[in-house]
């Protein structure tokens, strides 16, 4: 079982596999319990970055580019990279994008679906005060640090569009990902950008809005299964 995939038992048969990423500083837990509610239209895969729980003894990444890498070799190898959506909320939207580019750079397909929780569009990273200067609740981990390090240090490189749909999520208080902010996430695909607001700050997916998100997600990943099984081409 690799480390980067706590939970995943090599099984790949579902027509669709859910690949989830979470938050700086987050662990795979954000996506706990989201198997049962999606389990007849996907398989939900969480990672877990380096640096916590099960993933400890390696040393957490302060930069994008060999963390994504990384990432889409490991996706790769455990037979992850086609058949494939991706789920990223806050960083973990970051790196859902840029391992979108890389996969489909080393010749995989692009996700069948992106979904975008809690971010603003790569190329505003950056455009506001440092992240890490933000306050952070009183954590200092270095783990947090080092993730938001990521995020500080990112900067976005102009490429072709994805083709692939993107469903973009926000909480309505939420001032690291405003309205503007997400809706620029439109540029960054060739097919369709759906933008849902849930009641809550930057955090809302783990709160009251959470059933209301898993319920826009089932119905998304119905619909690729359809589409799958029917064997109709997606994204190349």
């Amino acid at each position: 079982m690799s480390p980067w995939l706590p939970g995943f038992s090599g099984k790949t048969d579902a027509a669709v596999r859910l690949v989830c990423l979470h938050h700086a500083g987050g662990t795979a837990s954000t996506y706990e319990g989201w198997q049962r509610p999606l389990a007849e239209v996907a398989q939900v895969v969480p990672v877990l970055l380096p640096g916590r729980g099960r993933h400890r003894p390696a040393r957490p990444y302060t930069n994008l580019e060999p963390l994504v890498s990384d990432l889409a070799t490991t996706l790769i190898e455990h037979g992850l990279a086609d058949r494939y959506a991706l789920f990223g909320h806050s960083m973990g939207a970051l790196l859902a994008y840029e391992l979108s580019c890389r996969l489909r750079d080393r010749g995989h397909a692009e996700p069948l679906h992106l979904f975008v929780s809690g971010s603003r569009a790569p190329h505003l990273y950056g455009t506001d005060a440092r992240l890490s200067a933000l306050d952070t609740g009183g954590c200092a981990s270095a783990v947090l640090q080092a993730d938001l390090a990521v995020c500080d240090s990112y900067a976005w490189t102009p490429r072709r569009p994805l083709c692939c749909p993107v469903t973009a999520f926000r909480g309505s208080d939420d001032p690291l990902a405003t309205a503007a902010h997400v809706e620029a996430w439109r540029s960054y695909t060739e097919g369709s950008l759906v933008v849902r607001e849930f009641s809550g700050g930057h955090f809302f997916l783990a709160g009251a809005a959470r059933p209301r998100v898993l319920h826009a997600v089932r119905a998304e990943l119905a619909a690729l299964r359809a589409v799958v099984e029917k064997g109709e081409p997606s994204c190349p």
